[in-house]
């Protein structure tokens, strides 16, 4: 049996550093998740594929997602008081919503994005 190979659709997320962090979350409207992450942290790594998915589906609903590379972005991941990654931030309009740490089901995050969009 043969299987039709389809073509992967590339997630549209945004990567920020200290230098470009503030100009990016400034210029996107409606719901934004900002991933603050590690390449040698596993559960980012396992959130990688979650947030992709997320970022594909919601981008019809104006959700963004934007990565942070905690090591390469030191100064921005103190400002928002970055402890632990993988660490999720809510923002609303360019402003920070809340915050979740840890590795975050996709219905979770599902949910918290419906409530952001509601409100």
């Amino acid at each position: 049996m043969f299987f039709k190979k389809t073509k992967r659709v590339e997630p549209p997320i945004l990567h920020a550093t200290d230098d470009d962090f503030d100009a990016i979350i400034a210029d996107l409207p409606g719901v934004t998740i900002v991933d603050f992450w590690a390449p040698w942290c596993g559960p980012c790594r396992m959130m990688g594929p979650i947030l992709d998915e997320i970022a594909i589906e919601q981008a019809k609903r104006g959700v963004r997602v934007v990565k942070v590379n905690s090591d390469q972005a030191p100064e921005t991941s103190h400002r928002f008081g970055i402890r632990s990654i993988p660490t999720i931030v809510f923002f609303k309009n360019g402003e920070p919503e809340f915050e979740m740490v840890g590795l975050v089901p996709k219905p979770v995050l599902e949910r918290e994005i419906a409530v952001c969009l509601a409100s």
